[in-house]
């Protein structure tokens, strides 16, 4: 079962990067599915609506000590993070900087990124920094979920319980004790799980064996979105790896979009980017997403979003924003010098950032390098 769903994960992953490469040879870009984004652009925005409380601020804090021998330092981790929420915030007490976000009273799920496995994942430690410091800011234990598409793929990444004790760890595709997914009523678990008051429209649709349905719960044009964001949180705190996916990346708006919604494999094909801005526009993601925090201690520069470690970079590098558009050409801008000095592209395929060409025009955030405030520092 782990190797099927290890293929499923590749399979759909390079979906992108076939269509990429094939993609550069056309001379004429073909038609487009229609997709239901004006029903996201109808709802007004809120107070917490993308891009948040700093719009095209971002910190990029640097540690070359919080990696040695491929083990991440909890205690590096955790003053990188302290350092990047004081420097993004501009407060002097940590628990201000966190409270610009939350409140005691939300319920926060942390956003996280495992389907790398344990040698490119979110990391453990720096996910309990975060925790650490929001309890610490008055957010009660209870009140904090991690949370992404696969409790496999958590599971095996090392978000469990012993490491996350009193942490609520969920799922929207998960088994059951026997590793079943289905209940005795023939039904899928992840079925339960999913909001379809909410949901991506798109007109395109795509047939699933029965090894891929339990990883996409409904075939069709419509992606349904996870009561997760829907149902179970107020505040989302978005905790990406730095990746590349062919040219491009998947960072903060992927892991977002494609990890807050059913049916997904169909949306690689035709619209993949389109599905990371558009997805990230609907209420459940735009109103709640108020803070990404991106885990480039090690990351990989090729042959992403799975995970080979002839690509892995440690980069020793945070990056904090509220804006997630703006996190995401920074991250960008890092992943393209890589591939650039390692010789794997020779110069920028604008296609790459298409993505974040397409959230800026929906108003998620800035894109463009020039408006862009970098901040960038170096712990002791």
């Amino acid at each position: 079962m782990k190797i099927t769903r290890l293929l499923i994960t590749l399979v759909i992953s390079g979906i992108y990067l076939i269509n990429t490469s094939v993609s550069f040879c056309q001379t004429t870009a073909p038609s487009k599915p229609a997709t239901n984004i004006a029903d996201a652009l109808k709802h007004p925005l809120t107070e917490f609506s993308m891009p948040g409380k700093f719009p095209g601020k971002v910190i990029k804090v640097n540690d070359s000590q919080c990696i040695a021998d491929n083990k991440i330092s909890a205690d590096h981790a955790y003053k990188m993070v302290l350092k990047g929420m004081l420097e993004l915030t501009g407060e002097k007490n940590i628990n201000d900087a966190w409270l610009k976000f939350v409140t005691p009273k939300d319920r926060i799920g942390l956003k996280v990124n495992p389907i790398g496995g344990p040698t490119l994942t979110t990391s453990v430690e720096v996910t309990q920094a975060i925790i650490k410091q929001l309890i610490a800011a008055g957010v009660p234990k209870e009140n904090i979920l991690i949370w992404d598409r696969r409790s496999a793929d958590l599971n095996g990444a090392g978000f469990t319980k012993e490491n996350f004790p009193g942490i609520k760890i969920v799922a929207t595709e998960y088994a059951d004790e026997k590793g079943s997914m289905y209940d005795s009523n023939g039904k899928l678990y992840g079925e339960q799980m999913i909001d379809k008051n909410w949901y991506y429209w798109a007109d395109c649709e795509e047939k699933y064996d029965a090894e891929t349905i339990p990883y996409m719960i409904n075939e069709g044009k419509y992606s349904y979105f996870s009561k997760i964001v829907t149902q179970m949180v107020d505040k989302i705190i978005n905790v990406p790896v730095l990746k590349n996916a062919g040219a491009s990346i998947t960072l903060c708006l992927k892991n977002l979009a494609y990890g807050s919604i059913t049916n997904t494999s169909r949306l690689h094909k035709q619209l993949w980017a389109e599905t990371c801005a558009e997805v990230c526009a609907f209420p459940p993601l735009r109103d709640k997403v108020v803070l990404n925090i991106v885990d480039a201690i090690k990351g990989c520069y090729n042959g992403g979003p799975a995970a080979n470690p002839q690509f892995f970079a440690e980069y020793k590098t945070l990056l904090f924003g509220s804006d997630a558009v703006a996190v995401d050409r920074i991250g960008y801008e890092i992943i393209l010098k890589k591939r650039i000095e390692e010789k794997i592209q020779k110069e920028e395929s604008p296609r790459g950032r298409t993505f974040i060409n397409f959230a800026q025009d929906l108003k998620l955030g800035i894109g463009d390098l020039d408006k862009i405030q970098l901040k960038q520092f170096e712990m002791n």
